[in-house]
């Protein structure tokens, strides 16, 4: 069954379950089984014990993340509990009076956070949560914002995480500088820019349509998030102020950015680039988490703004709190392993069809898009996608960082941020749902058709890309066909409101 088309059934076994019954674990359950019955030969007992043995060895490959998640969910049951938040709200509600105004400040943190797109979407949610829910944003809009400010803001910036990620995707013995290549796709990355462009039209014209339009008519004047966060009690008992929320996610921010320059190697010399390009950015949250949470007690407890068992209690909120996140990225990982190298190796299947293929070359940015975008979409990981195809792009063009090879790279970092949004088994989807506090599905149904509507003019700007040889050009024809799209859109949600 190895490397077959039958290496991507499970995952469309689980997506396409997912969205139809809304039910996200028992999906990812049965997902995850098919795979290791197509594995073992449909040998019962042996794809069960598969099934738990891929879960173990994801689970403790990524038990930095897990850390992270837990210490990040008893921080803000902290700041929940001290009081800090509902002043906080009562503080942004006095200078926020509008829900433009609440989804641009939204949207501004988001692009602020760039170092990492999981630090990104759990701390924007919590931040700005308060706010939204005050001026009536839907929770399904507000995980979208910060879905669209996570990944798309991160593929950009130079100093992150997932520059990082790109530069080493590089195949071994290269000639080419994976950073310098890097920096070169930013203008190209036709996905990111055209989402935080529509992402900005959507505010500045205060309009929704589509699965997102007919959500937040049914959520009207009520509170759609994920009914697993209601039962979580915290009710704020503490004296908190303004900057007891600030401060501490501000100490946040510092902790994470110098553990990743501390793991990366800044001590021993090392630049800060290459230290943020070589650091262990799950590693890196982790302490910065810590360290943030021993700071929050030398904050709080000394002016009394909540007692020492108090404190203690939010270590079991807090943890309470992430269960389903936690739940849903176990669930994903494990899929994701079914189908990696070891085991049913979608990634090899994919590689094996774009390698053999024989196409024009300036049809290949648009191919690759696509490639990627699938792929991503199918696996739920950005980085697993542009690992497994950046290699295969850099024979072709003989290993020479032409224009056409960048173009291609771009367009892969592009179709590989996009299929990661539309994937309900994504990480970073799951997070932007739980940073929110939304219903998984409900985020999934409502940002698809908004990521499907750039995907099609990202790959128009790419056939342009790859025939033309401009940056500019293929700019112009994604945007162009952007604003035209969203021109219809809006006249679309314009007669739904006077109808």
């Amino acid at each position: 069954m190895q490397e077959t088309f039958w290496s991507l059934v499970p995952a469309i076994i689980a997506i396409a379950l997912a969205l139809i019954t809304k039910e996200v674990y028992v999906s990812l359950i049965l997902g995850i089984l098919a795979g290791a019955l197509f594995f073992t030969g449909f040998d019962v007992l042996g794809s069960v014990k598969t099934t738990f043995g891929i879960m173990g060895e994801k689970i403790g490959g990524n038990a930095n993340i897990l850390i992270f998640l837990v210490l990040l969910g008893i921080l803000v049951a902290l700041i929940t509990k001290s009081g800090a938040s509902r002043a906080y709200g009562e503080w942004a509600s006095r200078h926020i009076k509008t829900k433009r105004g609440a989804l641009a400040a939204t949207s501004a943190l988001g692009a602020l956070i760039f170092v990492d797109d999981y630090f990104n979407c759990l701390t924007v949610g919590t931040v700005m949560r308060p706010v939204t829910d005050k001026q009536g944003v839907s929770r399904a809009k507000l995980a979208y914002i910060i879905d669209a400010t996570a990944a798309p803001v991160c593929i950009i910036a130079p100093i992150s995480s997932w520059a990082a990620a790109v530069a080493s995707s590089l195949p071994e013995g290269s000639s080419i500088d994976g950073f310098s290549l890097f920096l070169k796709t930013i203008p190209l990355n036709l996905y990111a820019l055209l989402t935080l462009g529509m992402l900005v039209a959507l505010i500045a014209f205060n309009f929704d349509f589509g699965t997102m339009k007919k959500h937040i008519l049914r959520y009207a004047g009520k509170l759609d998030q994920d009914p697993s966060q209601k039962n979580v009690e915290n009710t704020p008992t503490g004296k908190g102020r303004v900057l007891d929320v600030i401060v501490p996610i501000a100490v946040l921010i510092v902790f994470c950015v110098a553990g990743m320059l501390y793991t990366g190697g800044i001590l021993d010399g090392v630049g800060i680039v290459d230290a943020f390009a070589n650091c262990d950015s799950a590693l890196s949250l982790v302490l910065g988490s810590f360290f943030t949470l021993i700071f929050t007690f030398i904050l709080y407890i000394p002016r009394r703004v909540i007692t020492f068992r108090e404190f203690c209690g939010c270590f079991v909120t807090g943890f309470q709190s992430m269960v389903p996140a936690i739940m849903i990225l176990c669930l994903a990982w494990t899929l994701s392993g079914v189908c990696g190298d070891n085991y049913l190796n979608a990634g090899g299947y994919v590689s094996g069809l774009v390698g053999s293929s024989s196409m024009a070359l300036g049809i290949l940015p648009a191919i690759f898009f696509l490639v990627a975008l699938g792929l991503a979409f199918a696996t739920g990981t950005s980085w697993g996608t542009f690992g497994i195809l950046i290699p295969i792009i850099v024979p072709i063009f003989g290993d020479v960082e032409s224009s056409l090879m960048v173009t291609t790279v771009a367009a892969v970092l592009a179709g590989a941020v996009c299929g990661d949004h539309v994937s309900p088994i994504s990480d970073t989807t799951i997070l932007a749902s739980a940073g929110a506090q939304c219903n998984h599905i409900e985020h999934v149904s409502t940002q698809m058709p908004y990521a499907l509507m750039v995907a099609g003019c990202c790959f128009v700007g790419y056939l342009v890309a790859g025939f033309t040889g401009s940056t500019l050009l293929a700019l112009a024809a994604g945007f162009v066909l952007l604003a035209a799209a969203l021109f219809v859109g809006y006249r679309m949600s314009r007669r739904t409101a006077s109808s």
